[in-house]
């Protein structure tokens, strides 16, 4: 009887990433929507994000297939792998461009990858980090050598960037004025390639027992589409009051799991609500020698693109000796996410 070997290692050998349009600042979206600019600056702390919809008309310019492909086609660029060498797909998103097709089977036609797994992961911010993980198992499996870990999100799809939101609650206003849209990837491998980026641990557990979600993000069919419950619901101050203590339980988790001390991090990709929020959470992971990567500032809160985005603004910075820590975590039923890497 054979004895099986080690599992592979699993290397990230890059990271892609596509947002739609140009950057709209506080000042234009601020006056599209009739609201205080101020306001969004100090509360929100985003400067500027992206819209896949025109915001003025409304129009749909991007798909979230689009946005996905285009993601995928920069991490295979990025990494001078070919498109043949891709064995599966693997998208997480919060927001399909469709319940049918998946909208990873749009991305792989875009792609123009056939006869090959794909999977589609219905989740919120913790949707990029279960794309890593199934990608890992897949891998380390031994059955597949590389593929690609997808995560993207349209977010305003969900609102309504034409209605004016003078006189409406905060509560609502904020997810005007928070999310934005846009996809990322990476290709993930037994072969590490040029850069030899091991992922050492995913981290995704549900935690939200006997808790009342987050968020909710509803679907509307032809029996109830005319009835009058918001598409997006969010409990912000439970998001505020919850998300920092359980980023920090990630953080130590994952140390914890990998021997790892704190002082032992180059890097930390905390999570990304907003540019408020996020300073907020970072001054508590308590970290400071790692060096923060973030970019919600810039780009807005879009869902799974943010872990993406991020690693690929980590896998420019990262030499070799030096490790990296993401925390994520999904307020929809209170996900405990992240990823550990390791430059060899």
């Amino acid at each position: 009887m054979t004895t099986p070997g080690p599992a592979p290692s699993v290397h990230v050998r890059s990271a892609g990433s596509a947002l739609p349009g140009e950057p709209v600042d506080n000042t234009a979206l601020a006056a599209a929507l009739g609201v205080n600019e101020e306001w969004i600056d100090v509360f929100i702390g985003t400067r500027t994000r992206h819209f896949a919809r025109d915001l003025t008309s409304g129009d749909i310019r991007w798909t979230l297939a689009d946005l996905c492909a285009d993601a995928a086609a920069n991490a295979l660029e990025n990494s001078g792998t070919d498109p043949a060498e891709v064995e599966f797909l693997v998208l997480g998103t919060a927001t399909p461009d469709h319940l049918m097709p998946a909208t990873v089977n749009q991305v792989a036609d875009q792609l123009g990858l056939d006869q090959l797994p794909t999977y589609q992961l219905q989740s919120g911010c913790a949707g990029a980090v279960q794309a890593l993980s199934v990608a890992q198992y897949l891998i380390g499996s031994g059955e597949f050598t590389t593929g690609l870990a997808i995560g993207g999100d349209v977010c305003t799809k969900h609102l309504d960037l034409r209605r004016d939101l003078s006189e409406a609650a905060p509560g609502d206003l904020v997810n005007c004025v928070l999310f934005g849209d846009g996809a990322g990837a990476a290709v993930l491998s037994s072969r590490p390639g040029d850069r030899a980026v091991a992922l050492r641990r995913v981290l995704n557990r549900c935690t939200g027992l006997g808790r009342e979600p987050g968020q909710i993000i509803d679907w509307f069919g032809l029996a109830d589409r005319d009835e009058p419950r918001q598409a997006l619901i969010e409990d912000y101050k439970a998001i505020e009051e919850s998300v920092p203590t359980m980023a920090v339980e990630i953080l130590w988790e994952l140390l914890d799991s990998l021997g790892w001390a704190a002082g032992d991090l180059d890097f930390l990709l905390p999570p990304q609500l907003s540019g408020r929020m996020t300073r907020l959470i970072t001054e508590q992971l308590g970290v400071p020698e790692a060096r923060e990567i973030s970019c919600v500032a810039d780009t807005g809160n879009n869902g799974n693109a943010l872990p993406f985005l991020q690693l690929e603004r980590l896998l420019r910075e990262m030499t070799s000796g030096q490790k990296a820590l993401a925390v994520a975590v999904e307020s929809s039923k209170w996900i405990k996410a992240g990823f550990a890497l390791e430059h060899l």
